[in-house]
């Protein structure tokens, strides 16, 4: 017997659509510009981003593309926010060496697994290792673990990156994205 556990029933059962506070908070700080590679734990915000007038959402082929794209998008005058998944920061490692060279507004929004009864065995190296990897490359780390921390997470993220421009990554828990998990 398997228990499933979906990102719109958590979103649902948590009192709070944390993908819209996420929205709002972009908004608020006028980000322009989201490339993503797709991921169910983004799927929300990133249809939010593709109905939106005022963002632009950029699907990727690999995320790493993403960092080089911030930094073109802030040269250009505009602030973006790069949504990826924890098996995807391994692809970023040699890029985000660009960041402190450029010194260049980085933020992203990772959705992780590996973590919260992960049963898929692929995704469990990188999800343990996410946190340390931003930070060996520079990169400040904060955690959202339940709905309720989304909008303050968000905030100081956000104000941190494009203020201060300091590298920071919102790790966005797998039990707060519902990524399914699966028991006996």
């Amino acid at each position: 017997m398997h228990a499933r556990a979906d990102a719109a029933d958590t979103a649902t059962e948590s009192g709070t659509r944390w993908p819209d506070d996420i929205f709002a908070t972009l908004q608020r700080f006028d980000v322009r510009q989201v490339p993503y590679v797709p991921d169910a734990g983004h799927a929300t915000l990133i249809q939010r981003v593709l109905e939106s007038p005022t963002m632009r959402g950029i699907p990727l082929t690999t995320e790493e593309e993403g960092v080089a794209l911030l930094a073109g998008a802030w040269a250009g005058g505009q602030r973006g926010v790069l949504l990826m998944q924890s098996s995807g920061v391994g692809n970023c490692i040699n890029m985000l060496s660009l960041i402190p060279i450029l010194r260049f507004p980085f933020l992203t929004l990772v959705t992780m697994r590996g973590e919260w009864g992960e049963f898929n065995p692929w995704q469990v190296p990188m999800g343990s290792t996410t946190q340390g990897v931003f930070e060996l490359s520079g990169v400040k780390v904060l955690r959202a673990s339940n709905a309720a921390d989304v909008p303050a997470v968000l905030e100081a993220a956000a104000a941190q990156a494009y203020n201060a421009l300091t590298p920071t990554a919102v790790l966005l828990s797998q039990r707060l994205i519902g990524a399914k998990v699966f028991t006996k």
